[in-house]
Parts: C-alpha cells; structure tokens; sequence
C-alpha cells in the first residue's frame, strides 16, 4: 500500500470541499477548511502509522487478499467496524460543519471520509499474511456509516449513539502476542474486554417529561476466547460465549458550557459509556452490575 497516495488523495478530497465554504466567508470558513484539510491529513497519517506498529508489524507482507473472518471472536471485531466507521463519519460531520458546509453536504463528504479511512484498514489487513481483506468488515463499516447518516437524514440529529467500554481480563496474558501486552494494546486486540453499546436517548423517543441526559443502554460482547475460532478455544479447554447487557447511560451532549473546548470533550467522552448499573445476559447465568 502507498501511504502516501492515500494521504495525497484526501488532502486533494479536503481541498475539493474548500471551494463549498466559500459561500459563506464572514468567519473565513474557507480558512477553517484548509485547517481541517491539513489536521485531518495529520491524524489520518498518525492513525494509519500507529495501527501499522501496534498491529501489523510482527507479521510478513504478502500480495493483496481476501479472507472470510465472519465466523470469528463472536463477531465483536464487527460491531467494533460498526462503531468505529460511526464514530469516525460523527467527528468527521461536526468537523465539517465547523469548516462551514450545509447539513446535507457535511452529511455526505463525512460519509466519503468514514469510508475511505476504514477502507484502509481493510488494505492493511489485505497485504498482512496474518489477516486478508475482509468483506463482511466492509459491511459493518457500511452498516455504521448508514446508521450515523440515516439519523442525520431522519430526525436531523443522533438519538442512538454506539459506546464502547473496556475492562481488563486475564486472557491477554495467556496470548499476549494477540491479545496485546499491556493496556494500550489490550484495550485495541483483546475482544474479551471490549463491549459495545447502543444508547438510546429516550427523552426523544417516548412523549413524557423525561431527563434528556439519562439513556437506555443495550450492549454485546463475548469472552473466554484466546483464539479466533470456537474449536479452536475448546481444544485449549476453553468454552466461548456471547453475553448482552441493559443499562442506564448518559447523554454527555445534553450538558452544554460557555466553553467551546468543554463541549468538545464532551462529546468525545460521550463515544465511551460511563460505568454505570447494569445487567448481564449469558447462556451461563445473569448478573446484574453496578458498576460496568
């Protein structure tokens, strides 16, 4: 892969867009466009490079590939496309709209954004002899970009917001060449703490006064897994097993300040969900948390 082209190609697909906010120059978006261009550029490079040394690069290269992974980790690698081409199409969306783009416009060039960045994973993974390019990824990646587009599209706004949560397990210490090796690596390859969630801001979906900061949560996950495959986990005397949850959660969106860098953070701690009381589903028991 030629990263280079890559980072070439958006800086041209950012510099494209700078034509738009020149329909409004009284706070020189068109100036606040070639900054986005430029940080977007940036990040783009430092993701891709960081995700080539945490993941990549222990294995060889080989020619381009597919591979079919659907059957793989319960899926959690899947819904984590979903909320990562979500997450990535919702930044990209406020970005552009700071840069000064209408709704629909910023809706469809963030949409082009999500892709694009997640499509690369896949050419990563295509060229690694450890992985190959994966179709039912693309889907998901497809499936999160549609649920961030068709709410924008529907009600103008986000009323279902994927989470992420994270806790450490004792299982990347038995494969910690794949799990990862400390918690920055963990947190990224090891599926077992990984829980994703979808938010639903109830005070929106139900005609009662109800606390817009205070959401129903329904998350999935899976452990007992140190390899890809279920047999492969029950030769190692291990017994794989999806677990679902119902919780409470906060709508950090609804908390406004005066200060434009608090309602920024805001809205990125609002992509991971709060601990916060709730109760477990499994094939092995239920279990409620108060804190999860």
């Amino acid at each position: 892969m030629k990263v280079n082209k890559l980072i070439t190609g958006l800086l041209i697909f950012f510099l494209v867009l700078e034509g738009y906010a020149q329909e409004n120059d009284s706070i020189n978006y068109s100036r606040r466009l070639t900054y986005l261009s430029v940080g977007t550029a940036v990040a783009y490079t430092g993701s891709i490079l960081w995700l080539s040394n945490q993941w990549y690069s222990d294995f060889e290269k080989q020619p381009f590939h597919f591979f079919n992974d659907s059957k793989q980790w319960k899926q959690v690698d899947k819904v984590g496309h979903l909320y990562g081409a979500f997450q990535w199409q919702s930044t990209s969306f406020q970005a552009l709209k700071w840069a000064g783009l209408e709704d629909n416009k910023a809706i469809l060039w963030s949409a082009v954004s999500s892709f694009t960045f997640m499509a690369t994973i896949e050419v990563l993974d295509g060229f690694s002899a450890e992985y190959g390019a994966s179709a039912t990824d693309l889907v998901a990646n497809t499936l999160g970009i549609g649920l961030y587009t068709g709410q924008r599209l529907l009600w103008k706004d986000i009323r279902i917001h994927p989470k992420f949560s994270f806790r450490r397990t004792g299982y990347a210490e038995l494969r910690p060449e794949v799990l990862g090796s400390g918690l920055a690596e963990e947190i990224l390859k090891d599926y077992n703490g990984q829980s994703y969630w979808l938010s639903f801001d109830l005070s929106e979906f139900i005609n009662k006064p109800f606390p817009k900061w205070l959401n129903l949560a329904i998350g999935y996950g899976a452990e007992d897994m140190i390899y890809a495959n279920d047999d492969q986990n029950r030769e190692a005397g291990l017994d794989p097993y999806r677990q679902w949850y119902v919780g409470i959660d906060f709508d950090l969106t609804h908390i406004r300040s005066r200060s434009k860098f608090v309602n920024t953070a805001l809205f990125f701690v609002n992509m991971i969900r709060i601990p916060a009381p709730s109760v477990e589903f499994s094939r092995k028991d239920v279990r409620f948390h108060w804190l999860y």
